[in-house]
């Protein structure tokens, strides 16, 4: 059968996707599913589309045994991020191989800095920043050592193309980036290798929220690829970081935005 000749270069790797029951975080996760991991699907609140999802990629495979599993935690939390990686550990009976960070919040309402409550600032950074912080310090005690261990974190091109109404965003996204640089260099001997993904506008539900037609059609006119970015844009490049093929990249930061940040 041709499905047994594709190379399937994540067989028998476990991989954690946070954020991973819809948009880019759902392309990944289906993405890493193909190439053969075994995937946790990480959500904060959306059983439905969690539980779905794992149902849809478990039903696609003939083995009786669950290639994915959803699991509720929010990352922000160090007791419910430590419980997704036992989670994972458990089931799947496996050290873990991959960790991509795809939680993440974004106020859409798009206040200026001056207007931004401490309260909305605060929820932005507890997701975006404190729980990259919590997953990428739990995976780099706990990922499988000698080759394979990859921290992949989802930052944003809005960081360079700094737009008003960004500013806690692209702050909180900021930090995910220098963070991942430094610690590249402290897991050295691991195996392990840490890196960023930062798409610019990609069509989710997280980017079209509170936006005007008018808007959305701005963001893809600066686009040279006249478009906005799909999900699948993303997840073919996390899938590629993510296999072996990938280990030479390290402590870098991809701007995966067809070209809108120059």
């Amino acid at each position: 059968m041709a499905g047994e000749t594709v190379h399937r270069s994540l067989d028998g790797r476990i991989a954690i996707v946070t954020g991973a029951s819809r948009g880019i975080g759902k392309a990944i996760a289906i993405h890493l599913h193909s190439l053969g991991a075994r995937v946790v699907i990480n959500y904060a609140s959306n059983s439905t589309q969690a539980d779905l999802l794992a149902s849809e990629l478990n039903s696609s495979g003939t083995s009786s045994l669950p290639r994915a599993i959803a699991v509720k935690a929010d990352v922000s939390d160090p007791y419910q991020v430590k419980f997704l990686f036992d989670q994972a550990e458990q089931v799947f009976e496996s050290k873990i191989h991959i960790l991509v960070n795809c939680a993440g919040v974004l106020n859409p309402k798009y206040p200026t800095l001056a207007n931004t409550t401490v309260e909305d600032w605060d929820a932005t950074f507890n997701v975006n920043t404190k729980g990259a912080f919590l997953c990428a310090k739990e995976a780099a005690n706990r990922l499988t050592r000698g080759g394979g261990g990859r921290i992949i974190l989802i930052s944003t091109s809005v960081i360079g193309s700094l737009p008003p109404g960004y500013a806690a965003y692209a702050a909180s996204k900021a930090a995910i980036e220098t963070m991942a640089k430094i610690l590249a260099k402290e897991v050295k001997g691991s195996g392990i290798t840490v890196n960023c993904v930062a798409p610019g506008p990609v069509a989710t539900e997280l980017f079209f929220a509170g936006k005007s037609e008018e808007m959305i059609n701005r963001f893809a006119d600066a686009c040279p690829l006249g478009r906005l970015g799909e999900p699948k844009d993303v997840s073919k490049i996390v899938g590629f970081l993510g296999s072996d093929d990938g280990e030479w990249i390290n402590g870098q930061i991809i701007r995966a935005n067809g070209g809108y940040v120059v």
